[in-house]
């Protein structure tokens, strides 16, 4: 009875042919390609057009920020932009903060005042 169990069963081992492998490796490559035009392509875009349109900030533009908040830009720095909300309402919030432009007025830096 013993024979017979061991005439049944594979090859001592369990060794493989080692078609298995390959097909893996291409399963895996297919998923990365599909991953890759599917999620982290649009992904990239999208970070690479918010710099750019955090780069191109102005004077002027009415913008929204990522909270809701709306506004005028009346002052830039690197980090920072101050928005009037109001007549006379300022806050400073982050550039990163800045989620949308919604009305663009490229107009330039105000003059500074000068005392005499």
């Amino acid at each position: 009875m013993i024979n017979s169990a061991y005439a049944m069963g594979g090859s001592p081992g369990g060794t493989s042919t080692g078609g298995g492998d390959w097909g893996f490796l291409i399963t895996m490559a297919v998923i990365f390609v599909i991953f890759y035009f599917l999620l982290i392509r649009p992904q990239q875009k999208k970070q690479k057009e918010l710099k750019a349109m955090l780069d191109n900030l102005a004077y002027g533009d009415t913008v929204m920020t990522t909270g809701g908040i709306h506004g005028k830009i009346t002052g830039l720095a690197d980090a920072v932009v101050t928005l009037e909300i109001a007549d006379k309402v300022r806050i400073k919030v982050a550039r990163s903060a800045i989620g949308a432009i919604l009305q663009k007025s490229g107009s330039a830096a105000p003059a500074s005042p000068t005392k005499p």
